[in-house]
């Protein structure tokens, strides 16, 4: 029964085909990267303000922000890549296919990532604002040094699966001509004709990525641990 199985397996995955190929589809790993880790950032930093916006008091920040969010939560992320590369350029706005990539990613996990800091900052006991005010301490002072810290922790593993999700989701680039790892695999697959091997190939080289992720994010939750209440 062993026996047979492997030979199941080594018809399934050819090992040799998987070694030949493997330097040029990993030429797509440094894209893949930096399309997430750029997407990532611009993400972190508008979702915060879109988190801030939608708590805000004012009519004019709220409304916006939540109609934003839930725009792009109830939209489809291939969808989006297409309006950004294919449809900008009828309005005399041209990107590159990277650019256009790494502009999809950071907007579209904007959302998400304010729905994340939201609930985060929502979870920091009220009374720790009260205490500031009453320290003349302003409110952008107040985010920074007290509140922040300690919503990043809360924050830190619904982040981390974004990025996650993130990084599986470059894949989708493949159709805008991105040079990632998908796309590689693609050109591999109409060459080799042995979609399996390659596909579990780029799967294996997936499952890596997340697991760094995954220890990034236990050291990050130990190092804001400090600024959680016990």
């Amino acid at each position: 029964m062993n026996i047979i199985l492997m030979t199941k397996l080594f018809n399934i995955f050819d090992i040799d085909l998987a070694l030949r190929n493997l330097p040029f589809i990993l030429e797509g790993l440094p894209y893949t990267i930096m399309i997430a880790i750029a997407g990532m950032a611009i993400g972190l930093v508008f979702g915060l303000f879109l988190a801030l916006a939608r708590d805000s008091k004012t009519f004019l920040l709220r409304w916006p922000s939540r109609i934003y969010i839930s725009f792009m939560r109830g939209t489809p992320m291939l969808v989006f890549l297409f309006i950004i590369y294919f449809g900008l350029p009828y309005i005399g706005i041209e990107l590159s296919a990277i650019a256009a990539a790494i502009l999809g990613f950071g907007l579209n996990s904007a959302a998400y990532i304010a729905e994340i800091n939201r609930s985060s900052l929502n979870s920091v006991d009220r009374g720790q604002w009260e205490s500031a005010k009453a320290l003349n301490m302003t409110y952008w002072h107040t985010l920074r040094k007290i509140i922040l810290p300690q919503a990043t922790r809360i924050a830190i593993p619904p982040l981390t699966n974004v990025f996650m999700d993130i990084v599986k989701a470059t894949s989708l680039t493949a159709v805008i001509t991105v040079p990632e790892l998908f796309q590689k695999a693609q050109i591999v697959t109409g060459r080799e004709f042995d979609a399996m091997t390659v596909y579990i190939l780029v799967a294996l080289i997936y499952w890596p990525i997340c697991i760094l992720i995954g220890m990034l994010q236990e050291r990050l939750e130990k190092r804001y641990s400090v600024y959680v209440s016990k």
